[in-house]
């Protein structure tokens, strides 16, 4: 049985399908929804310090606008969640700490083509998570 779902977004363009398919699971289950979006500390740190804190606020915002995407397209209720860190360790902490039952999340991200096949986010949820993950491929259009 799936009751909380947690839709990983980065507010890119391929992780558009993988919100609708969460969004539809859900639906069929009549679960919960969160939407996670992390901002990438290492993207943060690795900038020049004058800009960090800009960078951060910025990123912060691509987040809000990410998930209120999530929310706009959901036909329930949404729990929008920004964090900082790692995303893929936080998406697998966010499961584990809130007992969710299914993680979904794009193949590619952000950085989209620097992997064959599958994201580095996507490729270390789907090694270090708790709960099953399902990743959804954006097709070509």
């Amino acid at each position: 049985m799936i009751d909380t779902v947690v839709i990983a977004t980065d507010g890119s363009e391929s992780v558009e399908r993988a919100v609708d398919v969460a969004l539809d699971l859900a639906r069929r289950f009549d679960a919960t929804v969160h939407a996670l979006y992390v901002v990438d500390e290492s993207d943060v740190d690795s900038s020049p310090e004058s800009i960090r804190d800009d960078l951060r606020a910025a990123l912060q915002e691509t987040g809000e606008e990410a998930l209120t995407t999530v929310e706009g397209r959901a036909d329930r209720e949404v729990e929008p969640v920004v964090r900082e860190g790692r995303p893929a360790v936080e998406i697998c902490e966010y499961a584990r700490e809130n007992d969710v039952d299914l993680v979904a999340t794009g193949t590619r991200g952000r950085h989209g083509e620097n992997r064959f096949l599958i994201g580095s986010v996507a490729e270390h949820v789907v090694r270090s998570c708790p709960v099953p993950v399902l990743t959804v491929r954006q097709l070509s259009e």
